[in-house]
């Protein structure tokens, strides 16, 4: 017979897993986003794309502005395959300054395209942008953690924020460089007491295998 203790954990239902604290919210899209996609390691070059765009379209705004239009950006900016979108003449990209379904800054499209035509010069040199990236970390990623804060930025992301800006690539400051590695998995940001810290921590290990 189970004893009482029993009787109200089950009627409880089942216990929520412990997440960073910025995913701690009802909104549910903020909840997948952090299960699923932030901070695993992204190899795919069209995701890192997509990335890289998504985080410099943030600048100013709230990454759920950003969730809530993804599906949008995927449509209006081809799924994201850099060299459709280096192709978009200027008549597209007026068209896009008309598109609700993304935020509609003329400097952030202008730069999505330029940003594409630098990507694929990236991935012409080193082969792809996941190798050009990776480099910077050879190929490991960093394990952070923190409980209470992490920074805006870090000596990597001023590091790679420079040789991007050299390559041509806008709307990547430190700052959104930093969330950018913290979101294709370059940096483990998850908070230790989260319950994905570890678990993103293994699965990277057995990649580098």
């Amino acid at each position: 017979m189970a004893n009482k203790s029993q009787h109200s954990s089950l009627a409880a239902g089942p216990v929520s897993p412990t997440r960073c604290r910025w995913a701690q919210s009802a909104d549910a899209d903020y909840v997948r986003y952090h299960d699923e996609e932030w901070g695993r390691p992204v190899h795919d070059d069209r995701l890192l794309f997509e990335m890289l765009i998504l985080e410099g379209a943030q600048a100013g705004l709230s990454w759920a502005t950003i969730l809530r239009k993804r599906c949008g950006y995927v449509r209006a900016f081809a799924n994201f395959e850099p060299r459709k979108v280096a192709r978009f003449d200027a008549r597209r990209r007026a068209a896009l300054r008309r598109d609700p379904a993304i935020v509609r800054n003329r400097l952030k499209i202008e730069a999505t395209v330029t940003n594409a035509a630098a990507f694929l010069e990236v991935q012409n040199e080193f082969g792809s942008f996941d190798r050009y990236l990776w480099s910077f970390v050879g190929g490991r990623p960093v394990l952070r953690g923190r409980r209470r804060s992490t920074p805006a930025r870090t000596a990597l992301s001023d590091q790679i924020s420079r040789d991007l800006i050299q390559r041509g690539f806008r709307f990547v400051g430190s700052t959104i460089i930093y969330a950018y590695l913290q979101a294709v998995g370059v940096v483990n940001d998850h908070a230790s007491h989260c319950f994905l810290h570890a678990k993103v921590a293994l699965s990277s290990k057995r990649l580098l295998r």
